[in-house]
C-alpha cells in the first residue's frame, strides 16, 4: 500500500508511526540526516560510526569543527559500544538518571570517529527520555550523533517547525513532534578526571547530582588549556535570536525599573520592544515550578519575539537554582549585551 509523504523543500516530513520511523531509520543506515524529537531539543542525527554522514551535519548546520556532539543511544548496553571504559561511578549515575537529559563524558571508542568529538579523545553520551527518540535510534541500529537541530547559533529547537525554519532543504527528514518537554539541551558532566565537573548545565540540576553523588560538583567552563570546547555550546555564541538581547542582572527591584527605563527609551525612538518574561507569561499559563516553565518555553520564545518583529529582546535574570542555572548560562550565551545593576 503506497503512504503519502509531506516534503518541504526537498526535507521528509515523518510522522511517528512504524512505518515512517522504519523510513527514518533506513535514511540513516544510507548517511542521511534525521532530525528527531527528544525530552530537551530536536537533535539533527546521523549515524555516529560514519565519519561522512557526521561532516553531513557540520556543513548542515554551519557549525565549527571544533564544537564537539554528543552520542546518543537507545540502552544503557551500548554505552561499552561507545565508550573505551566506563568507570562505575557513571553506572550509578545512568540507574539513577537515564533515560533522561544527562550525557556523560568518557573516553572515545575507536569505532566512534574523531569527527564527532571535535578531534577529543572522549565523547559525550547519553539515553534521551522520549519514546520516539528511543524507537528511532533502536530501529536504526546505530548510535546516533546529534547536536541541536538549528543553524549554528540560533536558539535550539523545541518543535519540528523550528527545525524546518532553519534546516527545511539542508536535510533529508525531519520526525513531526510538538514541543519538547524540557526544553534546554541536557546537563554535560564530564567523568574523564579526578572527579566529576559539569561542562555545561542542563536538565539535570546541580543539586540533584550532589544529591546522587554524596559530594560537591564544581561548574567548568567548558574550554580546555588549549581554548577548544570539550562540551557542545561552551566556546561560541550561541541560542542567540536575530535581534538584539540585553540581560539585566542584579536585584529584582532595581532589575524591573531598568528594564522599563530601557523599553521606555527605545519606545520613544519608534523601536518595538520585546520582553522575555512577559511574552511567555502571557502566552501560555503557568504550570509548576517557574524556573521549569521558563526552561521549558525559552527557546520558543526567542523564536517568536523574532517572528514578531522586535528590534530588541530585554531579559532579567533567573533564579540559578535547579535548572535555573541552565536558563542563566543560555542566556548568557545569548545576549548581545549584559547589563548588572
Amino acid at each position: 500500500m503506497s503512504r503519502s509523504v509531506l516534503r518541504i523543500k526537498g526535507t521528509l516530513l515523518l510522522r511517528q508511526d512504524r512505518f515512517s520511523l522504519q523510513k527514518a531509520a533506513g535514511i540513516i543506515k544510507e548517511g542521511g540526516l534525521v532530525a528527531f524529537p527528544t525530552e530537551t531539543v530536536y537533535g539533527l542525527g546521523a549515524a555516529a560510526t560514519d565519519e561522512k554522514a557526521v561532516n553531513r551535519i557540520y556543513q548542515a548546520k554551519g557549525r565549527p569543527v571544533d564544537n564537539p556532539m554528543i552520542v546518543h543511544i537507545s540502552s544503557s548496553g551500548q554505552l561499552n559500544i561507545v565508550a573505551r571504559y566506563v568507570p562505575e561511578i557513571a553506572y550509578k549515575l545512568t540507574d539513577r538518571f537515564w533515560p533522561g537529559p544527562l550525557s556523560l563524558v568518557l573516553p572515545r571508542a575507536d569505532i566512534i570517529p574523531a569527527a564527532v568529538c571535535a578531534g577529543l579523545p572522549t565523547i559525550a553520551v547519553r539515553m534521551p527520555d522520549h519514546r520516539i527518540a528511543l524507537e528511532f535510534i533502536h530501529a536504526s541500529g546505530v548510535p546516533i550523533a546529534a547536536p541541536s537541530a538549528n543553524r549554528s547559533g540560533k536558539p535550539s529547537p523545541t518543535s519540528f517547525r523550528h527545525v524546518l525554519d532553519d534546516l527545511a532543504g539542508k536535510i533529508d527528514a525531519v520526525i513531526k513532534s510538538e514541543a519538547c518537554s524540557v526544553g534546554v539541551e541536557s546537563t554535560v558532566l564530564d567523568l574523564t578526571g579526578s572527579g566529576p565537573v559539569i561542562l555545561r548545565p542542563g536538565g539535570i540540576p546541580r543539586e540533584e547530582l550532589e544529591e546522587a553523588l554524596g559530594q560537591k560538583v564544581p561548574v567548568s567552563g567548558g574550554i580546555g588549556s588549549a581554548g577548544r570546547p570539550i562540551s557542545p555550546g561552551m566556546k561560541y555564541r550561541h541560542y542567540s535570536p536575530r535581534a538584539p538581547l540585553i540581560l539585566i542582572t542584579g536585584p529584582k527591584q532595581r532589575r524591573s525599573l531598568l528594564l522599563k527605563a530601557i523599553a521606555g527609551y527605545y519606545q520613544e525612538k519608534g523601536l518595538k520592544v520585546g520582553s522575555l518574561g512577559d511574552y511567555i507569561n502571557k502566552t501560555a499559563p503557568l504550570k509548576g515550578n517557574k524556573t521549569e516553565y521558563m526552561a521549558a518555553h525559552l527557546y520558543h520564545a526567542l523564536r517568536q519575539l523574532d517572528h514578531h518583529g522586535v528590534d530588541l529582546i530585554l531579559a532579567e535574570e533567573t533564579d540559578i537554582a535547579g535548572i535555573g542555572l541552565a536558563v542563566m548560562n543560555r542566556l548568557r550565551k545569548a545576549a548581545t549585551r549584559i547589563l548588572k545593576v
